[in-house]
């Protein structure tokens, strides 16, 4: 009897224990269903955005290369400058990359806004610590975009007082060949501040001479020798309104003005060649031109001096 009597005991302590481990399983069972079932929303909701970011980015990146295309095409009828194109080109790529990123981590759920702020004071620090290589980039893409001169032409930096042929233009600085054959170089940030006379802009000059002669000397003739020279002087424009003039009284000298167009490639020939005929001219006619000169008087050995 007892054998079995403590068998069944067993068999009873045993069944118990089995319930019991059955019943605190389903119940962590049943605990963690409901987590689950608390954080599914949550889950199914980040899993939707996640999906939506991926759509707007593959959908971004499609609208930015329709956009590219679109600006490549605009700057080449622009007949833009090939450097100023691919800088402005890979600029907008970057802008609006950034635009996207920060439109999908938005959707996302990612704060940005501390990132933009962070990205706005190093650029800020970054801007202020080259402020003077940034000032001369952007006056090489203003002159690059706006061609006030181009490469081949012969322009004065009224602010520095240096000209010259222009050689090439960078995005920092532009380079000028001076006539005795110096290499000048500019940065464009002085360029873009200060006046800039294109001397090569237009296909003609009027070069202008001007001629003092004596106050006893007959104007008349001295206009006439002076025109006859530019009759003669194959590389004078002919049809258009040249002259010469009366162009002031001075104090010692009657100032009389050649006025002669001619083509901006022919404008220093033309002047030192008139400059010297009308010289040569002027003397062969007898018709002076005044200088300086210094006139001593002797009166009973002190000297006295007059100008």
């Amino acid at each position: 009897m007892f054998p079995i009597h403590n068998l069944l005991l067993n068999a009873e302590s045993v069944s118990g224990e089995l319930e019991s481990a059955a019943n605190n399983t389903i119940e962590e069972a049943s605990k963690f269903l409901k987590t689950v079932e608390g954080y599914l929303p949550k889950v199914l909701q980040f899993g939707i955005k996640i999906v939506i970011a991926i759509v707007i980015l593959i959908v971004g990146k499609i609208v930015i290369g329709f956009l590219m295309k679109f600006l490549k095409k605009v700057f080449e009828k622009s007949r833009m400058d090939i450097s100023v194109r691919k800088f402005l080109l890979s600029l907008a790529r970057a802008l609006l990359y950034f635009v996207l990123i920060i439109i999908v981590c938005n959707e996302v759920g990612i704060d940005t806004t501390s990132f933009i702020a962070l990205l706005g004071t190093a650029g800020l620090a970054l801007g202020l610590a080259l402020q003077g290589s940034l000032s001369n980039f952007a006056g090489g893409v203003l002159i690059l975009l706006l061609r006030p001169f181009s490469v081949g032409d012969y322009i004065i930096d009224e602010g520095s007082g240096k000209e010259g042929t222009v050689e090439k233009i960078d995005l920092f600085y532009t380079y000028l060949s001076s006539i005795d054959n110096k290499s000048i170089i500019i940065p464009n940030g002085n360029l873009t501040n200060s006046t800039i006379t294109n001397v090569s802009a237009q296909d003609k000059r009027r070069v202008d001479i001007d001629v003092g002669i004596s106050y006893n000397a007959n104007m008349a003739d001295a206009k006439m020798v002076i025109e006859n020279l530019m009759q003669k002087e194959e590389k004078i424009l002919h049809e258009e309104n040249n002259a010469v003039i009366v162009k002031e009284l001075a104090s010692s000298q009657v100032t009389i003005e050649m006025r002669a167009w001619v083509k901006t490639a022919d404008y220093w020939n033309v002047y030192f060649d008139m400059t010297e005929k009308i010289k040569n001219g002027l003397d062969a006619a007898g018709i002076e031109i005044p200088f300086n000169q210094l006139d001593v008087h002797i009166h009973g050995g002190d000297c006295e001096k007059q100008l």
